[in-house]
Protein backbone atom coordinates (compact mmCIF):
# COMPACT_ATOMS: atom_id res chain seq x y z
CA UNK A 1 0.00 0.00 0.00
CA UNK A 2 2.82 2.42 0.86
CA UNK A 3 4.51 1.61 -2.45
CA UNK A 4 1.28 2.34 -4.32
CA UNK A 5 0.95 5.68 -2.54
CA UNK A 6 4.57 6.56 -3.33
CA UNK A 7 4.08 5.64 -6.96
CA UNK A 8 0.82 7.56 -7.10
CA UNK A 9 2.52 10.57 -5.49
CA UNK A 10 5.41 10.35 -7.97
CA UNK A 11 3.01 10.28 -10.91
CA UNK A 12 1.06 13.14 -9.40
CA UNK A 13 4.25 15.17 -8.94
CA UNK A 14 5.29 14.47 -12.54
CA UNK A 15 1.89 15.54 -13.81
CA UNK A 16 1.92 18.67 -11.65
CA UNK A 17 5.38 19.58 -12.97
CA UNK A 18 4.16 19.14 -16.53
CA UNK A 19 1.19 21.40 -15.86
CA UNK A 20 3.45 24.07 -14.34
CA UNK A 21 5.79 23.85 -17.33
CA UNK A 22 2.82 24.08 -19.70
CA UNK A 23 1.49 27.14 -17.92
CA UNK A 24 4.81 29.00 -18.12
CA UNK A 25 5.23 28.06 -21.78
CA UNK A 26 1.74 29.33 -22.60
CA UNK A 27 2.56 32.59 -20.81
CA UNK A 28 5.73 32.91 -22.91
CA UNK A 29 3.65 32.43 -26.06
CA UNK A 30 1.19 35.10 -24.96
CA UNK A 31 4.07 37.51 -24.39
CA UNK A 32 5.42 36.77 -27.87
CA UNK A 33 1.98 37.34 -29.40
CA UNK A 34 1.75 40.73 -27.67
CA UNK A 35 5.17 41.66 -29.06
CA UNK A 36 4.10 40.47 -32.50
CA UNK A 37 0.95 42.63 -32.42
CA UNK A 38 2.94 45.65 -31.26
CA UNK A 39 5.46 45.23 -34.08
CA UNK A 40 2.70 44.70 -36.65
CA UNK A 41 1.18 47.97 -35.49
CA UNK A 42 4.51 49.73 -35.96
CA UNK A 43 4.89 48.13 -39.38
CA UNK A 44 1.41 49.34 -40.35
CA UNK A 45 2.24 52.88 -39.21
CA UNK A 46 5.45 52.82 -41.27
CA UNK A 47 3.43 52.14 -44.44
CA UNK A 48 1.51 55.38 -43.83
CA UNK A 49 4.67 57.50 -43.56
CA UNK A 50 6.35 59.34 -46.38
CA UNK A 51 9.79 58.07 -47.40
CA UNK A 52 11.49 61.18 -46.01
CA UNK A 53 9.57 61.19 -42.71
CA UNK A 54 11.59 61.46 -39.51
CA UNK A 55 11.60 58.28 -37.46
CA UNK A 56 13.12 58.24 -34.01
CA UNK A 57 14.18 55.24 -31.99
CA UNK A 58 14.28 55.36 -28.20
CA UNK A 59 17.64 54.07 -26.95
CA UNK A 60 17.74 54.40 -23.19
CA UNK A 61 16.84 58.02 -22.38
CA UNK A 62 17.84 59.28 -25.85
CA UNK A 63 15.89 59.52 -29.12
CA UNK A 64 18.04 58.65 -32.15
CA UNK A 65 16.99 59.51 -35.67
CA UNK A 66 16.71 56.61 -38.15
CA UNK A 67 15.84 56.58 -41.80
CA UNK A 68 12.65 54.81 -42.80
CA UNK A 69 14.37 51.94 -44.64
CA UNK A 70 16.56 51.10 -41.65
CA UNK A 71 13.65 51.28 -39.21
CA UNK A 72 11.43 49.18 -41.48
CA UNK A 73 14.14 46.53 -41.83
CA UNK A 74 14.57 46.42 -38.05
CA UNK A 75 10.85 45.92 -37.48
CA UNK A 76 10.66 43.28 -40.24
CA UNK A 77 13.60 41.47 -38.66
CA UNK A 78 11.95 41.53 -35.23
CA UNK A 79 8.71 40.20 -36.69
CA UNK A 80 10.57 37.39 -38.43
CA UNK A 81 12.33 36.47 -35.17
CA UNK A 82 9.09 36.64 -33.15
CA UNK A 83 7.27 34.47 -35.69
CA UNK A 84 9.99 31.81 -35.45
CA UNK A 85 9.90 31.99 -31.64
CA UNK A 86 6.12 31.56 -31.61
CA UNK A 87 6.50 28.45 -33.80
CA UNK A 88 9.18 27.08 -31.46
CA UNK A 89 7.04 27.73 -28.37
CA UNK A 90 3.98 26.17 -30.03
CA UNK A 91 6.05 23.04 -30.70
CA UNK A 92 7.11 23.08 -27.05
CA UNK A 93 3.48 23.36 -25.92
CA UNK A 94 2.50 20.43 -28.15
CA UNK A 95 5.35 18.33 -26.71
CA UNK A 96 4.36 19.13 -23.12
CA UNK A 97 0.72 18.31 -23.87
CA UNK A 98 1.81 15.02 -25.44
CA UNK A 99 3.89 14.14 -22.36
CA UNK A 100 0.96 15.06 -20.14
CA UNK A 101 -1.37 12.77 -22.08
CA UNK A 102 1.22 9.99 -21.90
CA UNK A 103 1.32 10.45 -18.12
CA UNK A 104 -2.48 10.09 -18.02
CA UNK A 105 -2.27 6.88 -20.05
CA UNK A 106 0.48 5.58 -17.78
CA UNK A 107 -1.72 6.18 -14.77
CA UNK A 108 -4.73 4.52 -16.36
CA UNK A 109 -2.68 1.45 -17.27
CA UNK A 110 -0.92 1.24 -13.89
CA UNK A 111 -3.90 1.78 -11.67
CA UNK A 112 -7.56 0.94 -11.56
CA UNK A 113 -10.35 3.24 -12.71
CA UNK A 114 -10.79 6.29 -10.54
CA UNK A 115 -7.10 6.72 -9.93
CA UNK A 116 -6.81 9.65 -12.32
CA UNK A 117 -9.38 11.56 -10.26
CA UNK A 118 -7.31 10.80 -7.15
CA UNK A 119 -4.16 12.09 -8.87
CA UNK A 120 -5.97 15.25 -9.91
CA UNK A 121 -7.17 15.75 -6.35
CA UNK A 122 -3.67 15.18 -4.98
CA UNK A 123 -2.22 17.60 -7.53
CA UNK A 124 -4.74 20.24 -6.54
CA UNK A 125 -4.08 19.67 -2.84
CA UNK A 126 -0.35 19.82 -3.46
CA UNK A 127 -0.65 23.02 -5.49
CA UNK A 128 -2.68 24.64 -2.72
CA UNK A 129 -0.18 23.86 0.03
CA UNK A 130 3.25 25.30 0.62
CA UNK A 131 6.40 23.22 0.35
CA UNK A 132 6.62 22.93 4.15
CA UNK A 133 3.01 21.87 4.67
CA UNK A 134 1.95 18.42 5.74
CA UNK A 135 1.15 15.72 3.20
CA UNK A 136 -2.42 16.17 1.90
CA UNK A 137 -4.94 14.03 3.73
CA UNK A 138 -5.96 12.27 0.51
CA UNK A 139 -2.54 10.57 0.50
CA UNK A 140 -3.18 9.05 3.90
CA UNK A 141 -6.04 6.88 2.72
CA UNK A 142 -6.28 4.29 0.02
CA UNK A 143 -8.50 5.39 -2.90
CA UNK A 144 -11.97 3.88 -2.80
CA UNK A 145 -11.42 2.15 -6.15
CA UNK A 146 -8.68 0.04 -4.55
CA UNK A 147 -10.77 -1.02 -1.54
CA UNK A 148 -12.58 -3.81 -3.36
CA UNK A 149 -9.36 -5.42 -4.64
Amino acid sequence: MADEQKELQALSDDYQNLQTELQSTVQARQKLEAQEQENKGVQKEFTKLADDAGIYKLVGPVLLKQDKVEATMAVDGRLDYITKEIKRVEDQIAEIQKRSEEKKVEVSLEFRPGTWEAITEISQDYANTSANAAIPSVLMTRPACWQSA
